[in-house]
């Protein structure tokens, strides 16, 4: 009689892409959680936004040329999308700190123990702030709904098209909350990743068609200005809330903003994601 052995059976592996997704939204959920337990986080986000609001409605309102117009109210709804993709690039720099914070406490060697996908860290705190800036979003659309911003004001828009632009904002959010997952992971401490990651923000959202009309730019400053990426979805949101200021310009970006949103939106997370997990790999290896 022979002798028969039993042959253990294996698990099946699991599907990486599957865990590489369950441990993103854990890590997503501790970061929801921990920002739910320190609302100042949240108030003071929010107070930055509204302020630009404010002093850019009613003091630079009535003195900005939009087009052939000097109207305030034609600035105010030109005004709001450079507002809301200023607001959802902003995140980058409480992204960064973020992480800096994790990693100066030693939180990102805690979850190197344990077995996790290694990107998940990293996108976990990406997809917690996309939350922390879609909540951002809606507080401020109810406050320029108040001082008077409306969408079709220059022409016909639909609802359609208004979710576009805001999915347009938060891809564009996302997609620079890697560069600050990058800055926070190349700095050693909060403090240094929160003034790295607002230091260039300035001069890219300033040095755009947020504020102004690039058309009373000089030649060199508005060629920059018009193949700014966050020009592009600043002009996308512009058309598809058919507010004032859509650009005559002739820069491929200004012609066809929407697909340019999404190009460089999606190029950044490609681009910063890469370098982000890579950087995580060989701080924790």
């Amino acid at each position: 009689m022979s002798a028969v052995t039993d042959t253990a059976r294996v698990a099946p592996a699991a599907n990486p892409i599957r865990q590489s997704f369950r441990d993103s939204m854990v890590v997503a959920k501790r970061n929801l959680i921990r920002m739910s337990r320190i609302p100042e986080m949240i108030i003071y986000g929010l107070i930055q936004p509204i302020m630009f609001v404010v002093l850019f409605t009613y003091v630079f309102g009535g003195s900005m040329q939009i087009g052939n117009s000097t109207s305030a109210t034609d600035y105010k709804n030109f005004l709001m999308a450079g507002i809301f993709a200023q607001t959802v690039t902003f995140a980058t720099a409480s992204s960064g700190a973020g992480i800096a914070d994790d990693m100066h406490k030693g939180l990102i060697d805690r979850f190197r123990s344990l077995p996790m996908a290694r990107g998940a860290v990293l996108t976990g705190r990406t997809f917690a702030d996309l939350v922390q800036t879609a909540l951002t979003l809606v507080v401020l659309a109810v406050v320029a709904l108040l001082v008077g911003w409306r969408v079709g004001s220059d022409g016909d828009t639909n609802a359609g098209k208004v979710l576009a632009a805001f999915g347009l904002l938060l891809l564009l959010g996302y997609a620079f909350t890697w560069i600050g997952a990058l800055i926070g992971m190349s700095v050693r401490t909060p403090e240094a990743a929160t003034s790295s990651g607002l230091i260039w923000l300035f001069p890219v959202t300033f040095i755009s068609n947020a504020f102004v009309d690039t058309s009373h730019m000089t030649p060199w400053l508005r060629h920059i200005a018009e193949w700014n990426p966050f020009s592009a979805t600043a002009q996308a949101c512009r058309v598809l809330f058919a507010n004032p200021g859509q650009s005559t310009s002739s820069a491929w970006p200004m012609q066809h903003p929407v697909w340019a949103s999404l190009i460089y939106s999606i190029l950044i997370v490609v681009v910063f994601r890469t370098l982000a997990v890579r950087k995580y790999r060989s701080a924790t290896a």
